[in-house]
């Protein structure tokens, strides 16, 4: 990846890029429009570093990308090279460790996705068979079926204590190290990169995505069906983020063209 690009597209995938089924079928012409201006497009989502690698392989991506909600940043300087790995979180195993004592503490079993039958985690996700192998090779992050919102809410008001913090997805929650987040990851790949002076155009649809859209330059909510997601509202109500005129790969695509159409120095 060249490494002076005035911006990059950082990016979440599910419900962002991608519909309830998995199609970005709408974006296409964009990424390929990105393509030709040799403007990045970095993958930021709370998908395995093993989802992220077919997911790009399928969408002839070649930049770096950011996994488990910014636990862990992968990339190749160039075709040739091996790949590189950088290590923001906890492992998988201490997270573990750590739900199972904030479930303890909350009375409440928080079940992590990897303890799931392949027909639980089918039904919940509608995964292949394959896709669930890869959604399982977790290493940065716990994954968690949503609990109930006060439970949520008592979750989050126990993290500090473990040095941890949740975010809330669409499918489900996720636990990871305090030192993690999506808004972090980026910083410590412009670093990584020296390319500091990089703008950043960052497009999500949930809590995750939450340190995300705080940290760009260019912030664009991706709505649901039923409208934005509530963690982000207040975001776009105090007009600190764009709202996407149409759900996943659709306003992904309209919002993209419509900022780089408006860019000057392309």
């Amino acid at each position: 990846m060249k490494n002076n690009s005035k911006y990059w597209i950082v990016t979440d995938l599910d419900g962002t890029l991608m519909d309830d089924d998995y199609d970005i079928g709408p974006a296409r012409k964009t990424l390929k429009m990105l393509t030709e201006l040799n403007i990045p497009v970095i993958p930021c989502t709370s998908k395995t570093a093993s989802e992220v690698r077919y997911f790009r392989k399928e969408n002839a991506l070649r930049d770096p990308f950011i996994v488990e909600n910014g636990a862990a940043i992968y990339g190749h300087y160039d075709q040739n090279s091996s790949e590189w790995e950088l290590i923001l979180g906890k492992s998988y195993t201490e997270l573990k460790i750590i739900l199972f004592n904030i479930s303890e503490n909350v009375n409440y079993h928080l079940t992590p996705l990897n303890d799931l039958s392949k027909n639980q985690i089918f039904e919940l996700t509608g995964l292949s068979d394959q896709g669930i192998t890869r959604a399982l090779d977790r290493r940065w992050s716990v994954p968690f079926l949503n609990p109930p919102d006060e439970i949520f809410d008592k979750v989050k008001l126990i993290c500090d204590s473990y040095n941890v913090h949740v975010f809330k997805g669409n499918r489900m929650s996720h636990l990871l190290s305090s030192e993690s987040h999506k808004g972090q990851a980026v910083n410590k790949l412009k670093v990584y990169l020296q390319n500091n002076d990089v703008k950043i155009i960052a497009l999500g649809d949930s809590q995750n995505d939450l340190p995300l859209l705080e940290y760009a330059d260019i912030s664009i909510v991706i709505p649901g069906k039923n409208g934005p997601n509530k963690y982000l509202q207040n975001g776009i109500n105090n007009g600190s983020f764009r709202l996407a005129n149409a759900p996943h790969a659709e306003g992904w695509s309209n919002s993209v063209e419509d900022v780089i159409n408006n860019l000057k120095d392309l």
